[in-house]
């Protein structure tokens, strides 16, 4: 079936996640012909289950959004789930592909593969020049595993298997459970139930002090299809916003989306994390693709999808 003109048919692995949706609505929205699997018809840590489905499928191309990912305090405590449960998912789906004859595969990665002590801001061959932040040490490892898998079959059969990495996101679809969401969504919950209760104060893990991008997931949705339609010539490139904001300062933009009137308070004995995490985007800017939501306006349309989302209980890791 070929739908809007395009007569590529590809496979959204992880579509139901915060990333996954942006990017199956994106495509929707472009008229892509674009297969699924719902996680009770598809275990995509079932490598046998993953080949049969693409070979039946036969999806020329596939994105692969899906992981296990969370916060600081998740990564913290789940350090051989975050390890084990990514790579069984990106070798069963990329492996998969490879045998399926799947020509083309997008595999979403994380800025924390690289070092905690980067240069910034981080070009892509940084990648394994240093140790690792250890707060995510594991989940950078899996990630790093799939970078490098995609990189060896580029090399050894030619095909486009490339990895794309994200900055740090937030958007419609985040979780928004305290214990394992990341930052923008765990200030906006706090932020909107301090509102809601008529508290003095909200608590902000760290010092406040550390250096973060942040980027709209529909961005990231928009570089995805981007870079899948025009193939970039090297096996990883970062998706940055291309500006950075500390920590504290995120807070305080969040608190006023929301209209939280209390004081911040920052908890220095809380973990930091990366003490700055800025991605060098040039090659993606350089193939012409460029971000076009600003922080402003993404936080505001998030807060105004979860106020509405909250009210009907579809809000992901709400109430926990």
């Amino acid at each position: 079936m070929i739908i809007g003109g395009f007569s590529i048919s590809t496979f959204v692995a992880g579509h139901n996640g915060m990333v996954g949706r942006a990017i199956l609505n994106l495509g929707i929205t472009q008229g892509r012909e674009i297969v699924t699997r719902e996680r009770s018809e598809l275990d995509l840590s079932d490598s046998a289950a993953v080949l049969k489905y693409l070979k039946s499928a036969k999806p020329e191309s596939v994105i692969l959004a899906a992981a296990k990912v969370g916060g600081i305090f998740a990564n913290m405590s789940q350090k051989r789930k975050f390890l084990t449960e990514n790579i069984q998912i990106q070798n069963s789906v990329i492996l998969g592909a490879l045998e399926a004859g799947v020509e083309k595969v997008v595999f979403l990665g994380s800025s924390c593969i690289y070092p905690k002590h980067a240069p910034q801001p981080m070009p892509e061959d940084c990648l394994l020049t240093g140790p690792l932040e250890p707060t995510n040490e594991a989940y950078a490892l899996a990630k790093i595993s799939g970078v490098k898998l995609c990189q060896y079959i580029r090399e050894e059969n030619n095909l486009d298997y490339f990895s794309l990495m994200p900055t740090n996101l937030y958007g419609p679809g985040d979780n928004f459970d305290l214990k394992t969401s990341h930052v923008p969504a765990a200030l906006m919950r706090k932020f909107h139930e301090a509102k809601v209760n008529n508290l003095e104060s909200v608590t902000v893990w760290g010092t406040g002090s550390p250096m973060r991008e942040f980027m709209h997931v529909s961005d990231l949705a928009d570089a995805v299809w981007y870079a899948h339609d025009n193939p970039p010539e090297e096996n990883l490139i970062n998706v940055g916003y291309g500006a950075e904001i500390s920590i504290g300062a995120f807070a305080q933009k969040v608190s006023e989306v929301v209209g939280f009137k209390g004081n911040l308070i920052f908890d220095s004995n809380m973990p930091d994390g990366t003490p700055r995490k800025l991605l060098d985007s040039t090659k993606l800017f350089g193939m012409g693709w460029q971000p076009k939501i600003s922080l402003e306006e993404g936080l505001e349309s998030t807060y105004e999808w979860f106020v509405e989302n909250l009210e009907s209980g579809t809000v992901r890791g709400y109430g926990k």
